[in-house]
This record gives structure tokens, C-alpha cells and sequence, in this order.
């Protein structure tokens, strides 16, 4: 019987998948490289995203951390801008929280996380969040969930883990807990084998958690 869910939160519960990438691009573009969106997803997927294009491009270090600070910039600015909402998250989670206790567990800072929600209603159905400045060790590490787990004073057992990346998934798989990778453009294309279930929309959550009732 599943009672518990941990989310991860990009791509999941927000769409911010593309303007993250978006920001990238801009903030190398300003140095003058064009950022490769096929070789980007595939370098996300393995943990080392915008910045490997840079190096590999023999663009030094310090330039480097300029422009991800530059990056960071341009992603907030999107975050404050951008339609990220994913249709029927709120109200799917509304009607899960009456079947579950759920929180979030996100590699999104501190800052990023608290701009995205700053006027959005999402929050009112966790019992907590977990951010990149909570733990030690980021996904695919499993001291995120297990921290979650923690947090939550859960079974493995009883608790589900929603996730759209294979670094999530292969961190919910090292901290022993079942998970559902819900569909994003982003990601498709990663290794979800390991997955205890694949699901469209996060509206397919209450089928799995009531078929475990």
C-alpha cells in the first residue's frame, strides 16, 4: 500500500525544462557558441549539461563560471515571465492528497524554487520541500529521497516516487523505492527501464495508488 509520494519538481509539477535550456543557450551564445540541444539532452541525461559544449570547446573556467551566473540570471528572468503550469497538476494533486501524504524533492535551488512558487498554489499540498541546499549529495545519489524518506518517517514500502529524468529514477532506485516516470519532451528519450511505471499524466497516479489499496 502505497501512503506516501515524493516528487522531484522540474518537469514534473513545472515546465521548466525549456527554459532552462533556453537560458543556457543564450548565456553561451553570448560568448559566441551555439549550444547543440541534441548533445545537450544527451549530456543532462548523463549529469553534466551546459557547461560540457563549453569545455569541450576549450572555453576556460573562470569564463565558464561568468557565464553561469549569466545563465542563472536568464532563467529567473523566464521563471518570472514564462507560462510554465502544467495542465491539471493543482487539481490532481488536490485529489491525491486525499489519498497520500506528498512532498517534493528537487535538485532547483533555494531561490529558483521560492520565485517559481512565489504566487502559485502548488505548496499548499506538501508537507515539505526538499532543495538542492537540504542535502549533501544531488541525484542520481540516493540521499535525496533518502532524506525524503526520512523527513517523512516512511517505508520504503509505502512510498511512491514521481520522476521524469533517469537521474531521478536511478536515484529513487538506489534509495529502494518504486517510482513513476511521468512523460516530458525533455527526457523521452532517456533509460526508464528501471521504472516501476510509466504514466502520461500525473492524473494516472490515483489509479496506481488506489489499484495498491
Amino acid at each position: 500500500m502505497k501512503k506516501h509520494i515524493l516528487f522531484d519538481h522540474d518537469g514534473v509539477l513545472v515546465d521548466t525544462e525549456f527554459w532552462y535550456y533556453k537560458a543556457g543557450e543564450r548565456a553561451l551564445a553570448d560568448i559566441g557558441l551555439t549550444l547543440d540541444k541534441a548533445r545537450y539532452l544527451r549530456d543532462m541525461s548523463r549529469g553534466l549539461g551546459t557547461w560540457a559544449q563549453a569545455r569541450a570547446a576549450g572555453i576556460d573556467e573562470q569564463t565558464i563560471s561568468r557565464q553561469r551566473v549569466v545563465r542563472d540570471d536568464y532563467y529567473r528572468d523566464y521563471l518570472r515571465t514564462a507560462a510554465i503550469e502544467i495542465e491539471g497538476v493543482v487539481e490532481t494533486l488536490a485529489e491525491l492528497s486525499t489519498y497520500a501524504r506528498m512532498a517534493i524533492v528537487t535538485t532547483a535551488k533555494r531561490a529558483d524554487f521560492d520565485l517559481i512558487h512565489e504566487k502559485r498554489t502548488i505548496r499548499q499540498f506538501m508537507d515539505f520541500v526538499l532543495v538542492r541546499e537540504d542535502y549533501q549529495f544531488a541525484k542520481p545519489h540516493p540521499e535525496p529521497y533518502l532524506t525524503g524518506l526520512k523527513r517523512l518517517g516512511a517505508s520504503r514500502e509505502e512510498t511512491l516516487v514521481v520522476e521524469d529524468s533517469a537521474r531521478g529514477l536511478n536515484s529513487a532506485v538506489a534509495a529502494g523505492i518504486d517510482c513513476a516516470i511521468v512523460h516530458n519532451e525533455f527526457t523521452k528519450a532517456q533509460d526508464f527501464s528501471r521504472a516501476r511505471y510509466r504514466i502520461e499524466t500525473l492524473n494516472e497516479l490515483k489509479g496506481i495508488i488506489l489499484d495498491m489499496t
